[in-house]
């Protein structure tokens, strides 16, 4: 007894798990703006619409996160449950916003404006595609398991790590190049980057997920999402049927391709508040 409290003082565990949740989360809200300060807030009045709804949902997200994970932690039920509720408006917003993005680079990619959307398309719309996904899935199964607490704490922190690459990778191009021993030339480097900031964050939820397999689902979770959107977006660019999808896909109206995001995200936050709902109650017979 008296190891494993030492062991849980070491790892910063209390009766509420991921003492230090919130400082991960800060991280990754410090990653986003170093890696996107060049292409987006330092130019923040010419960028597209899209670019904006993407950020502040994604930003509002990782903010809401930290907030609940202070106010748990500091037995702030109430508050917590009320933010909790909150995130049900903001969740499908976050969506929409990812789902913009795809339509902006759908759209370029239809009218070929590069050879770097013409080689990338394909493979940036079934990534982010495929982020989608992590996003619903983690999200539906964090609201399933809110009743214990090690699990629900779990899915929600790990949205995070879905965001991760995309700035991680933008900072590493920029400042430390040398540390992506996979990369590879031409447009293709773009997604070793991605590849190999994928793989970094999988090793540190491999790690969270060895320390407690018990409750280690939500890590092997989001190692499944990363590591098929790294083989995705890897070999997308020589597969012609992702290039054929992702042309399809540009013919979808955006305001349907928009509505079908807002609604995957409101679906996921209802079916997982269902899911976790305690069974009901026979009706006691009347006599």
């Amino acid at each position: 007894m008296q190891r494993k409290r030492v062991r849980s003082l070491l790892w910063g565990e209390s009766v509420v798990p991921y003492k230090y949740g919130h400082y991960f989360v800060g991280l990754v809200l410090l990653v986003i703006l170093g890696g996107f300060w060049a292409t987006y807030f330092s130019t923040i009045g010419n960028v597209p619409l899209a670019f904006h709804v993407h950020a502040i949902t994604s930003l509002m997200w990782l903010s809401l996160l930290i907030v609940q994970h202070v106010s748990i932690h500091r037995r702030a039920n109430d508050f917590h449950k009320q933010m909790g509720k909150a995130s049900f408006v903001l969740f499908p917003f976050l969506i929409f916003g990812f789902v913009m993005i795809i339509n902006m680079s759908a759209q370029s990619y239809a009218a070929q404006e590069s050879e770097f959307i013409t080689y990338i398309g394909s493979a940036f719309g079934s990534g982010m595609l495929v982020a989608i996904a992590a996003y619903l899935t983690l999200y539906y199964l964090a609201l399933k398991n809110r009743r214990n607490v090690k699990l629900h704490a779990g899915y929600m922190l790990a949205t995070p790590v879905i965001l991760f690459e995309s700035p991680f990778g933008r900072l590493m191009d920029q400042y430390f190049p040398w540390l992506n021993f996979i990369r590879t030339d031409g447009l293709h480097g773009l997604l070793s980057t991605i590849a190999f900031s994928n793989a970094l964050m999988i090793v540190f939820v491999m790690v969270l997920y060895f320390r407690d397999r018990r409750h280690g689902a939500p890590w092997l979770v989001a190692a499944a999402f990363m590591t098929t959107q790294s083989v995705v977006m890897w070999f997308a660019p020589s597969i012609a049927i992702f290039d054929r999808m992702f042309a399809v896909y540009a013919t979808i109206p955006t305001a349907l391709t928009l509505a079908a995001g807002l609604g995957a995200g409101a679906l996921a936050g209802w079916l997982g508040w269902r899911a976790g709902s305690p069974p009901a109650k026979p009706a006691t017979a009347l006599a």
